[in-house]
């Protein structure tokens, strides 16, 4: 057996590591230490740990905020815009990948151009047809943008994975007789599951943290999300940092439950796409 030797190098990397680790840590230490201090201890000390914690600041942000209907808010448009993409985009992904034709080719070229190009460049025609169809302040209009954003992105994921599985699962299911739509989410959607992870985490994210859209679509409204809310606290004159900053925190913790939760499909999703 070969023993590998604890060499100065070794050391250097480790080193390396940790500060890159620390590097990372210190927005969060930030976060949680502001979000328990009052304004004197933020103005004073504001990067130290709080010498008298206190959660005032989570009690205040909760209910002067209403972050309780922001988090319902926010819960419903990112699970139906979730649903919408990964049914959407898996079974298009599936057409993309097993079609051998020019169509399919050329479809799969139009959706990578989806991700290019930069969604802020039709934001004022998407305003207007979004206000035409009667959609803004709506829980409809959000889903169908983040759904249509985030859709050529989604079939870019599953295509990859999708090219790499067997085709012979699906062709058998076809020859016993089965139709293609039965082949499609009795045999090949189970597969995809390492992959739905890494889809469900990435655009959880994307649309849980975006603040522009549904300040533009949802500013005003019931429907605002935790986003929009959480800015309520940030004025020209007059900030209270340590509610936007707790405010932050409950924002964040059930994204980051969801990842934790998912994050060892996120890896092997890619691993999977990559191999196709």
């Amino acid at each position: 057996m070969t023993h590998l030797r604890y060499g100065l190098r070794t050391f250097a990397l480790e080193l390396v590591m940790i500060a890159v680790g620390l590097a990372f840590l210190f927005p969060v230490y930030a976060l949680v230490v502001l979000s328990l201090k009052d304004p004197k201890q933020i103005a004073s000390t504001p990067l130290s740990p709080p010498t008298a914690p206190t959660l005032d600041n989570y009690s205040h942000a909760w209910s002067r905020a209403s972050l309780g209907s922001a988090l319902l808010n926010s819960t419903m448009i990112t699970v139906a815009g979730l649903v919408c993409l990964i049914a959407l985009g898996s079974f298009a992904a599936y057409f993309l990948a097993r079609c051998a034709s020019r169509l399919g080719y050329a479809l799969y070229v139009l959706f990578l151009l989806g991700i290019v190009l930069p969604f802020q460049l039709g934001m004022i025609p998407l305003f207007k047809l979004v206000d035409q169809l009667g959609l803004l302040g709506t829980y409809q209009g959000m889903i169908v943008f983040y759904t249509g954003i985030q859709l050529p992105f989604t079939i870019f994921l599953y295509t990859g994975f999708i090219r790499a599985l067997p085709r012979d699962y699906a062709n058998a299911a076809l020859i016993d007789g089965a139709s293609h739509l039965q082949a499609f989410t009795r045999v090949v959607f189970p597969l995809l599951r390492p992959i739905t992870g890494t889809v469900l985490i990435l655009n959880a994210v994307f649309i849980w943290n975006d603040f522009f859209t549904p300040l533009l679509y949802l500013g005003g409204s019931s429907k605002e999300t935790v986003p929009v809310r959480v800015f309520s606290f940030v004025g020209q004159y007059v900030s209270d940092y340590g509610l936007v900053f707790a405010g932050l925190v409950l924002a964040a913790l059930p994204i980051i439950v969801v990842f934790l939760v998912l994050q060892r499909y996120v890896i092997r999703g890619f691993a999977g796409g990559l191999k196709g």
